[in-house]
């Protein structure tokens, strides 16, 4: 018992210290960060065509002989001369690359707002946005957003292209449609222009256990469908109305940024793989993302990727790692606790 003891003493001062070093640490990272000039967040850039030259290179002094190497190293330097001398003015079209990952919230327009803004100041009708589009969509207002930031790089006169790779469905599908051209992979999913709401009743649940439910609202379609009230026929049906206008704005919006489509063969609520999409109608070519920015590098276009990312606080990093540390202490501690009952 006394060795259980010691053990808990040394435990706490482990833990004492821990915490006390992360709070140090933290109220030093806090005052440095006072210089800053923005806290809100930053646009992380990269240069998408010297990674793939980089990779490239390495590979193929991984394959060559030395003298290859130093001839080919040679040639290169002379190209970059050569480009050097041309001058930055006669670089011609650019391209940038934005990713967005949408969940049901399209939580991620948040970035996407900042980084559209950003690049409407650099951009020029000679230049191209890529944007990598991955949503099975989700809330009609928010994907709505997300759309409207698209749209404003279109009316800017830059030409929007929209990469799909997995899935651009509902209102995924809806950003996508935005772009002058959409350019899908063979087994990606496609579609689903079609407007959905569900909702769990446990109104009999309550009842049979004699529990009751009020609800007041002013307004008579303020409420049509509840969780815990009893729905009425009335009700589904004004959610029934409510969602074809939804799906009738919702077609007439492809229908305005793609007008060769038959709407009402593809607005069924259906997914089609890239294949049968594009026969549809609803892409205009099938390739991976990876193809078509690699092609663009081949014909000698820049391209940047272009990431807004947002500050997390230190505190709140620390927080999480001080969390996790003395999680991981408590967890060892007690695994030696059970051993030291086991073996005693």
């Amino acid at each position: 018992m006394e060795h259980l003891v010691e053990y808990g003493l040394f435990l706490a001062k482990v833990v004492t210290l821990t915490v006390a070093l992360v709070f140090a640490v933290a109220l030093i990272a806090g005052i440095s960060q006072r210089h800053r000039r923005s806290r809100k967040g930053e646009l992380e850039v990269s240069a998408v065509h010297e990674e793939v030259r980089d990779e490239r290179r390495q590979l193929r002094d991984a394959m060559s002989t030395r003298a290859e190497r130093r001839a080919a190293h040679k040639k290169e330097k002379k190209e970059e001369r050569q480009q050097a001398r041309k001058g930055v003015s006669q670089a011609g079209k650019r391209l940038f690359v934005l990713n967005f990952n949408g969940d049901l919230q399209a939580s991620a327009v948040e970035h996407l707002r900042e980084e559209v803004t950003a690049l409407l100041g650099q951009t020029s009708a000679e230049d191209e946005v890529v944007i990598r589009l991955e949503s099975g969509g989700g809330m009609v207002h928010s994907y709505g957003l997300a759309a409207s930031q698209l749209d404003r790089i279109r009316r800017q006169g830059v030409t929007l292209t929209v990469c799909v790779d997995k899935v651009a469905a509902s209102g995924g599908y809806m950003m996508a449609c935005v772009a002058h051209r959409i350019v899908a992979a063979p087994f990606a999913m496609v579609g689903s222009i079609g407007v959905l709401a569900q909702v769990p009743n446990v109104h009999r649940l309550l009842r049979k256990h004699d529990i009751d439910f009020e609800q007041i609202t002013a307004g008579q379609y303020k409420r049509t469908l509840t969780v815990f009230g009893e729905n009425t026929e009335q009700g589904r049906e004004k959610l029934r109305e409510d969602l074809e206008e939804i799906h009738e704005h919702f077609k007439s919006f492809i229908v305005e940024h793609r007008p060769t489509v038959d709407i009402d063969r593809v607005a069924t609520g259906e997914v089609w793989l890239g294949t049968r999409a594009r026969e549809l109608g609803l892409v205009d070519e099938l390739m991976t993302s990876d193809d078509y920015l690699i092609a663009q590098v081949d014909k000698g276009v820049p391209v940047y990727e272009v990431c807004y990312r947002k500050h997390t606080p230190i505190t709140e990093r620390l927080g999480v790692a001080a969390e996790q540390r003395v999680d991981s202490l408590l967890s060892r501690w007690w695994a030696r606790l059970q051993d030291w009952h086991l073996w005693r």
